[in-house]
């Protein structure tokens, strides 16, 4: 294989967008570690691995919890994928704060925390990249979905400062930023539909909580990417690249839109 191989960690790795990263990756013939939040999560990965010939470790890694996080510390990483991230919906008006605390504890807070332990080895070896799934979200304010996009919005610019950082240390050790747009994994409508578990009556939007419902499918339907084949090529790209670049965006097109939104100062 002309490609050197690498061993690639991806948290968040039981569904979606990370798990068919990880069977990407490990095709492709890195080394790939699937972490999983639970264990059940695990054992039907690697039972799947197993089904289809894939050679893969899974090892279950709930983030936020420092004991399975201090797991990365035996792991010699040429790439880290940050991929385990949670939603969360509402309206900034009224939405619990609780709610958005643990959406920042999962998707920014403890992510930069396992960061940190990758990089002592990534920056003692003088190697390595860190990547992190943020989202088109992260670029342009959607509203009831901000609890989510205003994570998304720190973490990106998380992954730009720390890379202007790691390249004034010239440790040879890069950063970059992974964007999906809407992609159909059932992700986003997990997320929408969590506020209306608490929008009761005394909601500011109760009373348009069913047109808002049924034009968030209408919105997803129109817009989602069927499948998750083109942001997982980017993924595959930014982790066997020499030095990848800032952003890896895909749908593509879907960027453009965010793109020229922002210009137009949308």
């Amino acid at each position: 294989m002309s490609r050197e191989a690498r061993t690639i960690l991806i948290t968040g790795a039981g569904s979606g967008i990370g798990r068919d990263a990880a069977f990407a990756l490990a095709r492709r013939g890195h080394r790939v570690i699937a972490a999983t939040l639970t264990q059940a999560q695990a054992d039907a990965l690697q039972g799947e691995c197993s089904a289809q010939g894939v050679a893969m470790q899974t090892l279950k890694m709930d983030i936020t919890l420092p004991e399975d996080r201090a797991q990365i510390l035996d792991l010699p990483l040429d790439v880290l994928l940050n991929n385990a991230g949670v939603g969360e919906s509402g309206s900034l008006a009224e939405v619990g704060m609780q709610r958005v605390r643990a959406a920042f504890e999962v998707n920014l807070f403890a992510t930069l925390e396992l960061t940190q332990l990758a990089l002592r080895g990534m920056i003692a070896r003088r190697r390595g990249t860190v990547l992190f799934v943020s989202s088109i979200a992260g670029r342009i304010p959607m509203p009831f979905l901000m609890p989510y996009s205003m994570t998304k919005f720190a973490l990106s610019a998380a992954g730009a400062g720390l890379r202007a950082e790691l390249d004034q240390l010239r440790c040879n050790v890069h950063v970059a930023l992974i964007e999906p747009g809407a992609i159909h994994t059932g992700f986003n409508q997990a997320m929408t539909e969590r506020k209306y578990a608490w929008m009761d009556a005394s909601s500011y939007f109760h009373a348009q909580a069913a047109q808002m419902r049924a034009r968030e499918r209408r919105v997803f339907a129109l817009l989602e990417a069927r499948d998750t084949r083109a942001i997982v090529a980017q993924i595959v790209r930014a982790c066997e690249a020499r030095r990848p670049k800032l952003r890896y965006v895909a749908p593509w097109a879907q960027g453009l839109m965010v793109r020229l939104a922002r210009m137009l100062g949308v």
